[in-house]
């Protein structure tokens, strides 16, 4: 599946060594320092197209291009991976909801999608790969588990056995109460019977009437969730036999956490005897005026539809990021119009003759982004050297500074 279009980014000119990346790992409950190498690996769960890019969607990407970018500048390269369920139950329901193809649906809301990163400056995937069109590699995992007696079948479907993984339930540090909760939440099926573990996942769905299927070893169906993300990552990420852990970075919103990183970590470790990801990195969530955003509450905000009434996308990239990507956060018109007005700020700032002095400042975002993807510190910074400009300081260079808040924070004012 095609990616969308190419970001340019300007060279970085910091006058010395960008600081080592600090992540939030999940799986390890700590902040921790991502080891230097000149090549890294990034996989991110993307969408299931069914509704378009809403703010919860945005801050997800938003973080990971940070971390993008941030390992670029540094002088790395970065492949980074995304997938699309673009086969899924919910999709299913919202089409014969509308009364559409399920294909058409999902083309229409892919193409929404790529509007939007385009639009906010995020940097393509390598690898945009769908669930349909990785459908051999799901078989090939399946298979792969199925060799490792991991696999067995329920009725006419496939699961795989989570406690053929030693390590199942230490990246998410849950309870088997809590994950079996969760679990029913969030699209598994623990009361099924004939499951050798309520915590068992499908990875392989025999076809139900009136619904698609593909034929394959496996018997005519559809890949489970998480064994896609599975296959997709092991194969378009090309794991090294000399590195200890298959890829470095597996990110997504913190809903992710379990059972969906979980799972894939699991169905890794049993394929290869290595742990899936080095850093295991969870965005928060995004509410609406002090309500949970979501799909069954009717509130979602779609960056689609703020951007068609006018909003600069740059005013809700900044916006997203004035808050850390970590914390659970509350989206209203005060939280854009208080982003609209400090972007107006600094692009007084940066239209002066002459501002204030840029080498400290450009300084400052490094090391904040460096500090767990500190982008609050980061604004704050740009404030206060914008007040210093507008008071008369000089003898900074705007074109370096420019050039900075492009290169590391993706913003172009």
């Amino acid at each position: 599946m095609n990616s969308w279009s190419s970001v340019d980014i300007p060279a970085l000119v910091t006058g010395g060594e960008l600081p080592a990346l600090r992540l939030s790992d999940t799986a390890s409950q700590s902040v921790k320092a991502v080891e230097k190498k000149a090549a890294y690996r990034m996989y991110v769960c993307g969408i299931t197209p069914y509704d378009s890019t809403h703010l919860g969607h945005a801050a997800t990407y938003l973080t990971f291009d940070l971390i993008n970018r941030y390992l670029r500048a540094s002088g790395s390269t970065v492949n980074y991976v995304q997938n699309i369920t673009d086969i899924d139950d919910p999709l299913l329901e919202r089409a014969i909801r509308d009364g559409v193809d399920w294909k058409d649906l999902a083309h229409q809301q892919i193409d929404l999608f790529r509007g939007d990163m385009v639009a906010l400056r995020v940097i393509p995937p390598a690898h945009y790969i769908g669930a349909v069109e990785a459908i051999p590699l799901v078989v090939e995992a399946v298979n792969a588990l199925a060799s490792q007696e991991s696999i067995y079948p329920v009725d006419s479907d496939l699961y795989f056995a989570v406690n053929k993984d030693p390590q199942f339930g230490k990246r998410s540090h849950l309870s088997t109460k809590e994950m079996t909760t969760i679990f029913s939440e969030r699209g598994g099926d623990p009361s099924r019977a004939g499951k050798q573990s309520p915590l068992d996942c499908l990875v392989w769905m025999s076809q139900r009437p009136n619904e698609p299927g593909w034929e394959s070893s496996l018997g005519v169906g559809r890949p489970g969730w998480h064994i896609e993300c599975t296959a997709i990552a092991l194969k378009y990420l090309a794991p090294l036999d000399t590195e200890v852990t298959l890829i470095d970075i597996q990110g997504g919103g913190s809903d992710l956490i379990f059972p969906h990183h979980e799972m894939c970590a699991a169905q890794a470790h049993v394929m290869t005897g290595k742990e899936l990801a080095g850093s295991y990195v969870h965005t928060g969530m995004i509410g609406l005026d002090g309500e949970k955003m979501s799909k069954s509450k009717g509130n979602l905000v779609f960056v689609s539809r703020l951007v068609a009434a006018g909003v600069d996308p740059m005013a809700i990239r900044w916006a997203l990021m004035s808050t850390h990507y970590r914390v659970d956060r509350m989206w209203s018109d005060d939280v854009l119009s208080k982003a609209q007005n400090e972007i107006s700020v600094v692009e007084k700032a940066l239209k002066m003759s002459d501002v204030a002095p840029t080498a400290q400042l450009v300084q400052q975002i490094a090391e904040a982004i460096s500090n767990d993807l500190d982008t609050p510190a980061a604004i704050a910074a740009v404030l206060s050297w914008s007040q210093e400009t507008m008071n008369g300081s000089n003898g900074g260079d705007v074109t370096q500074l420019r050039n900075t808040l492009d290169a590391l924070l993706g913003l172009t004012l």
